[in-house]
């Protein structure tokens, strides 16, 4: 690939993942049986997600690293293939691919470790193309988030100052979601633009002996993800960033900062800076261009005031259509591929975060990934379905709140006018 000023002379990427691709053996409460040889980790599913939503040719603008070792299956490969994405493939005949265990207990809570050694993806494991990306997906600790930002900030700036800054969506790894991690959190926070557990890791993270759970009904508390998520949020009342916790069947629930914001449109600061403060390298005279007059007086835009967010989505599959849920396997990763995929393409908050429901949706309604076809006239099909029909319900359902009652029986056939 060519480079100049500008950055790598090519295709666009919108969105690339840092995470992992495992193949996974999945091990069910009996009657089920086992599951083997299923592709697998966060970076696949979050891949499906955004690739859902990127029928060809865009389906060049997801992008992601996978490592095949020695007993890499031909037919995984062939699947890889199929999805048409960004896909650069390391090839190790030396080694294992990486493999996991995973098992569900009987409230869905998943038991996880690795059978061979992981290999880990970091920042300079991206390819110029890859390393552009209009936004990243990473799965890790909250230290290696910061370590994974700024390397990746200080790659692009050596290679183009004045590229744009990416978008970074952070799922935490649930391990660390404990107390004693919560200042490497909240550290964190400041450099990315979306963080996203699920309900039990929030609830693990601010100590809370009940899981976010109701002790009498064992059913999710949403005061309890609000409040968790308001003090995460008052940690940094001076940072712009998002808390998008996924709740199961109780939806999503979004969070956002508000403030005082300079007008869209302006230039708020030099672009690809790093985040948490001033640093040695950092450009002063870009950083306050345009605030000092002729006559050597400060000037500053008009802020407006961002109210910030505050809002429940519904679960595409609620608590009555629990049965099209066979395996919960990926859906927060498939939920942050969608995600992050549209904020990627400048949709809002709210509206990303219905995609990446409906993402999540495609996800877990099999052991595995989706299955991609087409129909009569060439459409892309997955499981059978329209993604784009599917979003088009799960819109209209946000958009009109008398329709909220039948979320709780799914949206698959819901008719809108």
């Amino acid at each position: 690939m060519e480079e100049s000023d500008q950055g790598p002379v090519g295709p666009e990427i919108d969105f690339c993942t840092l995470g992992m691709f495992i193949i996974d053996e999945i091990h069910y409460l009996p009657p089920t049986p086992p599951a083997y040889n299923i592709p697998g980790g966060s970076g696949t599913y979050a891949v499906l997600g955004a690739r859902l939503f990127s029928p060809p040719p865009t389906s060049q603008t997801i992008s992601w690293i996978v490592d095949q070792g020695s007993d890499f299956p031909e037919s995984i490969t062939t699947e890889i293939r199929s999805w048409n994405t960004t896909c650069v493939f390391r090839s190790g005949e030396t080694r294992l691919t990486t493999h996991a265990w995973n098992g569900y207990d009987e409230h869905e809570n998943r038991a996880f470790k690795y059978t061979t050694p992981k290999l880990r993806l970091g920042a300079d494991s991206l390819t110029p193309e890859l390393l552009f990306s209009k936004s990243f997906h990473l799965n890790c600790s909250p230290t290696r988030c910061v370590e994974l930002v700024r390397t990746i900030l200080h790659y692009r700036k050596s290679i183009s100052p004045v590229h744009p800054k990416p978008l970074f969506i952070w799922e935490p790894v649930p391990d660390l979601m404990v107390p004693s991690e919560l200042l490497n959190l909240t550290n964190a926070l400041p450099y990315i633009d979306v963080c996203s557990p699920n309900h039990q890791e929030l609830a693990a993270l601010m100590g809370d002996p009940f899981h976010g759970l109701d002790p009498a009904t064992n059913e999710i508390l949403t005061v309890s993800v609000e409040r968790a998520c308001e003090q995460l949020m008052g940690s940094m009342p001076l940072s712009t960033f998002a808390v998008v916790v996924r709740c199961g069947e109780k939806g999503i629930y979004v969070g956002k900062n508000g403030g005082h914001t300079r007008r869209q449109g302006k230039k708020k600061r030099p672009v690809n800076y790093a985040r948490g403060g001033l640093t040695m390298d950092m450009d002063m005279e870009s950083l306050f261009a345009g605030l000092v007059s002729a006559d050597g007086t400060v000037e500053f835009e008009q802020p407006f005031v961002d109210p910030g967010i505050d809002r429940w989505l519904p679960a595409y599959f609620g608590k009555e259509s629990q049965d099209r849920v066979v395996d919960p396997t990926g859906g927060g990763n498939g939920f942050l591929g969608g995600l992050a995929v549209a904020l990627a393409r400048h949709k809002p908050l709210v509206e990303a975060s219905a995609w990446g429901s409906v993402a999540a949706s495609f996800c877990i309604e099999q052991v595995g990934v989706p299955v991609l076809s087409t129909d009569s006239e060439g459409h892309e099909l997955w499981n059978g379905d329209s993604v784009s029909v599917r979003l088009q319900q799960y819109m209209g359902c946000i958009e009109r709140p008398e329709l909220m009652e039948q979320v709780s029986s799914g949206f698959g056939g819901m008719v809108l006018s």
